[in-house]
């Protein structure tokens, strides 16, 4: 009966053990891998994912996240336009709140706008030079300490500071 326990005792070790292995080395893994459905930032604070929609087309960045009454914690939209140019964006019929992060043509932070309100009108303006910007959950970008500089990655930024390849 005691090498029985004790057997047993050794399994559940292993059991933890290679799971405390999984969760440190899989995430590591999943941040490898760039796909349309993600975007990957990284910077002094750390790294992240978001799952996101693509916005590449006039009439998807227009609309937006418009009319959507919830977002899961890590999902975000990602808008993409053809070339760097002076970006501004307002939260008409947009009942989420929201960060948006602004990067160049890089993938390089360049603004982030916290807590941009609901509904509100106010042009919220992004900077020139900017080329993709991140939607994501109000607080997300201070909850990770999100800074200029950090860098963003995913398939439709061609010349990222922080290749998929």
């Amino acid at each position: 009966m005691t090498d029985q326990r004790s057997t047993d005792q050794k399994g559940r070790r292993g059991h933890i053990g290679l799971a405390a292995f999984l969760l440190a080395v899989v995430p590591q893994i999943a941040i490898a891998e760039c796909r349309l459905d993600r975007v990957d930032l990284r910077g002094d604070w750390g790294q992240a994912s978001f799952q996101v929609e693509l916005a590449d087309e006039p009439e998807e960045r227009q609309r937006g996240l418009m009319f959507r009454r919830e977002m899961a914690p890590r999902a975000g939209m990602l808008f993409a336009y053809g070339r760097e140019q002076t970006v501004a964006f307002w939260m008409r019929n947009t009942y989420l709140a929201l960060d948006l992060i602004f990067t160049d043509g890089q993938g390089v932070v360049q603004r982030i706008h916290y807590d941009a309100v609901p509904l509100d009108e106010t042009l919220i303006h992004g900077g020139n030079n900017i080329q993709y910007v991140l939607e994501v959950n109000a607080g997300m970008a201070a909850r990770l300490r999100l800074d200029v500089g950090s860098e963003l990655r995913h398939p439709a930024i061609k010349d990222a500071a922080w290749s998929c390849e």
